[in-house]
């Protein structure tokens, strides 16, 4: 069977995400899946840390939740190495 998705080098769909073209026609969505189980939490901060958090997402342009999942990330991988 054919497949529907065009081949593109890496490079060019990295330079065609970086410029925000759609990139959806080279990704196989039916096969995609989650690396890890997803579990919701709830976490209380204060307005002016929330305010910070969504200023530095918005700077580099990712959203909240994603800068946070980055940064928890960021932090246990130094702590990892650390010990």
């Amino acid at each position: 069977m054919k497949s529907s998705k065009r081949f593109v080098p890496a490079e060019a769909f990295d330079k065609a995400f970086e410029k925000g073209r759609d990139v959806t026609p080279y990704l196989d969505l039916k096969s995609a899946k989650a690396r890890h189980p997803i579990q919701r939490i709830n976490v209380d901060v204060p307005k002016d840390l929330l305010e910070k958090v969504d200023e530095e997402a918005a700077r580099i342009g990712v959203p909240r939740t994603s800068l946070i999942k980055i940064w928890l990330a960021e932090k246990l991988d130094r702590l990892s190495k650390a010990a």
